[in-house]
């Protein structure tokens, strides 16, 4: 893979230099775990059914997911049957469930059929301090008590220490040490639980851990500066084996690290293939935004709507003309490799007089050269008057009026 791919994708031939990928440290396989049943229903005003996770599951097996995190068995009893039906399918990834640093959630865990969880505690100073109001020694022993009963009902622990992006890396380092030699650790999260890493920070704390502990490491980062995805990156660059994503990018506050332009620059931009069908997360992200009754922004990347379309005169000419010889030299990658629909020209305000030619064409309709200038006179007063572009109906209803 290039920077330039033929009917794939089009970018920056400088992403691709030597100078640039010697800075990579990319472990040889990454797995991606999906977080969407747990940490993404965790955004307020989500609620999904037993019915729905299953589903969401299913889709999210279809589309190459590694791992699914599918719920917090300590939740509810709805999510607890939501699990082991999940677990009982055999859809293909690791099923994980959630659960805080107590022996009977893990026990709660292996009878809900998994084999696989992430344990949760505090992972900061302050966090013990002030909000669990727990001492540092009573976090750690409650640990190594539940990890050693994971061990005994034969599960895999990804110990998940929340919030230790913010712990002094001394603290967290000693932390872990006890715990791994205590207890039982199989892969150690990097929790950004408040979104607050830089690229370069998570790189360096992702580096710092590897060099501390022989277990695999995983990134689990939120997105409250909009980094989410970048930081993710940088910290899998650095080494890290695993990293945390939900569809949509949903979940508390600004939300988590999403799924689909993850999984999309890790290929394009960076030449790793996770494995993940780019051609099922169209499809896979409205299943989501249905589910979850969170519309998707139209804009948002990879999968919003309105993506692949001009309404302005001169990008939309510039289509017109490379469209059926080069589509690329108009996009960075062909809508096809991520489900999408073909671009579309829009008309409005900002449009032009290919727009104006392209609705004519698309709807039969027959002008003079002279009505079509005038209706495009007609298209932007319109537009301004309603504010947002025009629909085929009205555009039809104008066309009348010449």
């Amino acid at each position: 893979m290039g920077y330039k791919e033929d009917g794939k994708w089009w970018v920056s031939q400088s992403n691709f230099a030597a100078d640039v990928l010697k800075g990579y440290e990319f472990p040889k396989k990454i797995e991606i775990l999906d977080t969407t049943l747990r940490d993404g229903e965790q955004q307020p005003g989500i609620i999904l059914t037993r019915k729905e996770k299953v589903e969401i599951a299913k889709k999210l097996a279809r589309a190459g997911v590694h791992r699914i995190e599918a719920g917090t068995p300590a939740a509810s009893k709805e999510d607890a049957d939501a699990i082991k039906e999940i677990a009982s399918l055999n859809l293909g990834p690791k099923i994980f469930a959630f659960v805080r640093n107590t022996p009977e959630d893990m026990k709660l865990a292996r009878e809900c059929g998994v084999t696989h969880v992430l344990a949760e505690i505090p992972g900061s100073e302050h966090l013990l301090k002030y909000g669990k109001r727990w001492t540092a020694e009573r976090a750690i022993k409650a640990a190594i008590e539940a990890t050693q009963a994971a061990r005994e009902e034969g599960l895999y622990v990804t110990f998940f220490p929340a919030d230790s992006s913010r712990a002094s890396l001394e603290f967290l380092i000693d932390a872990v040490h006890q715990i791994s030699e205590g207890g039982h650790m199989d892969s150690l999260a990097l929790v950004d639980t408040f979104g607050c890493f830089s690229p370069e920070g998570a790189a360096y704390t992702v580096r710092k851990l590897k060099s501390e502990f022989r277990v695999p490491i995983e990134v689990h980062f939120h997105d409250d500066f909009g980094l989410g995805v970048a930081s993710t990156i940088a910290g899998l660059a650095a080494g890290a084996e695993v990293a945390h994503v939900t569809v949509n990018g949903i979940g508390e506050r600004s939300g988590s690290v999403a799924l689909e332009p993850l999984a999309l620059s890790l290929k394009v931009l960076y030449g790793y293939d996770t494995g993940i069908e780019l051609d099922q997360l169209k499809s896979l992200s409205n299943a989501v935004a249905e589910y979850t009754r969170f519309a998707v922004p139209p804009t948002r990347p990879v999968v919003g709507d309105r993506i692949f379309g001009w309404e302005t005169g001169m990008p939309s000419s510039l289509w017109v003309n490379c469209k059926n010889d080069e589509p690329l030299a108009m996009l960075p990658y062909h809508w096809s490799l991520t489900g999408q629909s073909e671009p579309k020209l829009y008309l409005g305000k900002k449009s032009g007089k290919d727009n104006v030619k392209t609705w004519i064409q698309e709807n039969n309709v027959v002008l003079t050269g002279d009505q079509e200038q005038e209706l495009l006179g007609k298209v932007k007063d319109l537009s301004l008057s309603l504010k947002r572009d025009l629909t085929p109906d009205e555009f039809i209803e104008l066309t009348k009026s010449l």
